[in-house]
């Protein structure tokens, strides 16, 4: 468990047995993988320790924990009211599956471009492929299937709209991976625009308009979590070396100044658009759990945790309450006359 894991745990008992659950960055040097065989002699799919193929390993390495961040596509659908309709629900089922296998294959296509430089980092060099579970060979062939895949699975919705806006995504990740991700402050907008780009596959694939309201809180708060993730990032590199290069550009404060300025953008125009034209009370009680969701966030990066985000969502039960409080007044507010 690193130092921000431990801090998080003793100073909110209510994660303790979470937290300690959470992965160890520094597992027994038994249990770690050998880097792939390279001698001359050795077949491309060897894998080390003689270990065959294991598809677990394989799906693993497409990251489906963090495939949480295409339920974004949900949002418009669900604040629209269509989410309860048949066409609605398929529609945005069909946008998620999409981006599910586009993520999926971008991450594998990512990993075996980063294979050497992963398996230098303390977590990193557990995944399948830095670890020697999956060839880099079978990473390259699977993930370039998978991204071809990703858009013929979206023309499903019939509309071209949703294949191009995935084509988008893709595009926008590959200039990430390798140009985008070098720049500075470019890096953090280039992630958070992949999270607005889910948000509006969701409102393409059911075809329903999109907001300014929606698109200014879904950026904003896209970028809150981006920041808090590198600065998350930084803080476990130490001030040492780490392998994400551009870290070494940015420094805790101006990250900690970004993750600010975003939250609190996010909740001022949060609550402007809950407050403005809706009938009923719910939509202004969703402010509350809301705030509580931005307040709980930026507690745990400034413990030291949140280098994953969607490892938040799905381990901190403070924040799975709030979510769940926020969602039951939205659709109070949505579904009730």
């Amino acid at each position: 468990m690193s130092s921000g894991d431990r801090i998080l745990a003793s100073q909110d008992p209510v994660n303790e047995k979470a937290m300690a659950a959470w992965p160890s960055a520094n597992p027994p040097a038994a249990t770690l993988a050998a880097p792939e065989s390279t001698s001359p002699g050795a077949p491309e799919h060897a894998l080390p320790g003689n270990r065959r193929l294991s598809p677990v390993a394989l799906i693993r390495a497409c990251r489906p924990r963090q495939w949480l961040k295409n339920a974004l596509v949900f949002a418009a659908p669900a604040a629209a009211g269509v989410l309860g309709t048949f066409q609605g629900l398929l529609g945005a089922l069909i946008a998620f599956v999409a981006f599910c296998l586009a993520a999926g294959g971008t991450y594998l296509l990512n990993d075996a471009a980063d294979v050497e430089a992963d398996r230098r980092h303390p977590r990193k060099r557990h995944r399948p492929i830095a670890a020697g579970l999956v060839s880099v060979r079978l990473a390259w062939i699977a993930g370039a299937l998978l991204v071809l895949l990703a858009p013929v699975f979206a023309a499903l919705s019939g509309d071209w709209r949703l294949p191009a806006v995935v084509v988008g995504y893709l595009a926008l990740t590959f200039a990430y991976t390798y140009w985008l991700k070098h720049e500075v402050v470019v890096d953090l907008v280039a992630v958070a625009g992949c999270h607005v780009i889910r948000a509006f596959a969701g409102a393409v694939a059911v075809d329903v308009p999109v907001t300014s309201w929606f698109l200014v809180v879904i950026s904003l708060g896209s970028l809150q979590l981006v920041a808090g993730k590198r600065e998350a990032e930084l803080r476990a590199a130490g001030g040492g070396n780490s392998t994400r290069a551009i870290l070494a550009a940015y420094t805790p404060g101006y990250l900690s100044g970004v993750r600010m300025m975003s939250s609190g953008a996010m909740i001022v125009t949060y609550c402007l658009w809950a407050l403005n034209d809706h009938p009923g009370p719910f939509y202004g009680i969703s402010i509350v759990p809301f705030l509580l969701i931005v307040l709980r966030h930026n507690l745990l990066v400034d413990r030291g945790v949140g280098e994953e985000p969607e490892e938040l969502a799905l381990r901190d039960r403070p924040t799975q309450v709030f979510v769940a409080l926020l969602l039951v007044s939205l659709a109070f507010g949505i579904y009730l006359p």
